[in-house]
């Protein structure tokens, strides 16, 4: 069985499924984007796909994703580090057909590179497990890493049975769930936001917070990906992944450390406590797009979209709300939400602050809840706040602070390869955490399953249906009670 510690140094990045569209658009500039930095000396890749692509077309998009991301490269030292890098690992890039299902073929890949290898499955999750199972243990050397892109399974069973297959292999701080969503610098920025702020620390409890939202929108639609997301949908696409693990980021009590055990043990212990607020149908909403614009582009409805099968209701929008059952959080909802072909673009976290407990008598305007929003890629901050306007000092206008958190200088999957070639598991999704972040959505799947909770529908390119309005929603458009002149709160 491999091990590996933290001074162990991956030579090697064996990708599976190179011909595929994860490594041109997603695996292969993230990794240029860390080359190019200087942080990692120079790395042998290999290629593995279907005869589809050519060893000579492989090398052609290595050497585009490295040339643009030196381009983009501003400082000059870097720039200097990093070609040298690039230049080196592009000239040893290589590029092979096989079968990886084939009994014995993904320990002959691992032999053909230098060790420690990381070996990264951009691949189907079916084909990924079908690699598993022919895979033996002596078949992998010393130091081997396993790297999964989510999702980790379909379900708790299956993503139980994935995590038994893996650690017949290699042990489990030799496996790296990768989610890009868990670049360093978010999650150290929400972590730095959280803990190292006297004033925001001790509001971070149920006694303060009313509610709290997670957000991710976007305008474009399926774009080709029947294939993946008939299957999947939005709810099990970006909210049992990635919106829990940055929601646990955000509701964790203070870990001790920074360290792979104390962090990842307190993301733990607030998926455990995480369950959905209720019934699913009072409590979760689904729907897919019907025909519209977005982008400035026609787009059909999603059940014309090519590949996919109507009768799978799959949805495009889904929004759940959960409660978090401990004494830092207990009865403050958290309302996940990620739709496809939206009016707009909107990724942020967004915390509203319960009203004062006492407006002194004689202000007027509206007295809006406070509100911390905190945006992902790129990473900002901004609080809303109520002030006295101009003019009448005693009429309350709002007013924003707002900021740019530090970027990393590398794309989120520089930031994720990095922890791998590193042995830094830190940011990887531990083995109970995936399989929690399955338990807790299973009663929704159910529920939508037995068609509990209706599919609706929007127009691409509108808000969402017409009827779906939030307490948060209604916030932002004043909508929340105005005070009056000589009025209380």
């Amino acid at each position: 069985m491999s091990t590996q510690n933290s001074d162990t140094t991956i030579k090697s990045l064996l990708i599976l499924g190179a011909s595929g569209d994860l490594t041109q658009r997603l695996l292969l500039p993230g990794l240029a984007s860390l080359l190019a930095t200087g942080k990692v000396d120079q790395l042998h890749v290999k290629g593995v796909g279907t005869p589809d692509v050519s060893a000579e077309e492989f090398s052609t998009r290595v050497a585009k994703a490295f040339a643009e991301s030196l381009a983009a490269t501003a400082s000059d030292v870097a720039r200097s580090a990093g070609h040298k890098v690039l230049s080196e690992t592009q000239a040893a890039a290589s590029y092979e057909t096989a079968d990886v299902t084939a009994p014995g073929e993904l320990g002959k890949l691992v032999s053909s590179v230098p060790g420690p290898v990381a070996v990264f499955f951009a691949l189907p999750p079916a084909v990924t497990e079908k690699a598993l199972v022919a895979a033996a243990p002596e078949d992998l050397p010393e130091g081997t890493v396993l790297v999964l892109e989510k999702p980790f399974g379909s379900n708790l069973e299956a993503a139980k049975a994935l995590n038994q297959k893996l650690t017949r292999l290699v042990p489990e701080q030799n496996i790296h769930r990768v989610d890009h969503f868990l670049g360093k610098s978010t999650v150290l920025n929400i972590l730095g936001l959280r803990f190292a702020n006297r004033f925001l620390e001790p509001l971070m409890t149920a006694d303060h917070v009313e509610s709290v939202h997670l957000i991710y929108d976007e305008e474009l639609a399926l774009e080709g990906r029947a294939g993946y997301y008939d299957k999947a949908g939005a709810l099990r696409d970006m909210i049992q992944s990635h919106l829990l693990q940055i929601m646990a980021l955000i509701a964790i009590d203070p870990p001790a450390t920074l360290g792979e055990r104390d962090l990842r043990d307190k993301i733990s212990e607030v998926l455990r406590a995480t369950k959905i607020a209720g019934p699913s149908a009072e409590n979760t909403r689904r729907a897919r797009y019907s025909a519209g614009t977005s982008l400035d582009r026609s787009i059909v409805g999603y059940a014309e979209e090519e590949g996919v099968d109507p009768a799978r209701n799959t949805e495009t929008l889904a929004e759940v709300t959960f409660n978090i059952n401990n004494a830092r959080w207990n009865r403050v909802p958290f309302v996940l939400r990620s739709g496809k072909a939206m009016e707009r673009v909107r990724k942020e976290a967004i915390v509203t602050f319960k009203p004062v407990s006492h407006l002194p008598t004689g202000f007027t305007g509206c007295d809006f809840p406070t509100k911390l929003r905190i945006g992902f890629g790129p990473d900002t901050l901004a609080l809303e706040i109520d002030v006295n306007g101009p003019g009448d000092p005693f009429h309350l206008d709002r007013m924003t602070l707002s900021a740019k958190l530090n970027q990393a200088g590398m794309l989120p999957y520089g930031e994720v390869l990095l922890g791998v070639l590193s042995g830094e598991p830190t940011l990887s999704v531990r083995a109970d955490a995936a399989e929690e972040c399955w338990r807790i959505v299973e009663p929704v799947l159910a529920a939508w399953e037995a068609n509990e909770v209706p599919l609706e529908e929007y127009p691409a390119g509108s808000e969402g249906p017409t009827d779906w309005v939030t307490y948060e929603e209604a916030s932002l458009t004043g909508t929340t009670k105005p005070l009056t002149k000589g009025a209380s709160a």
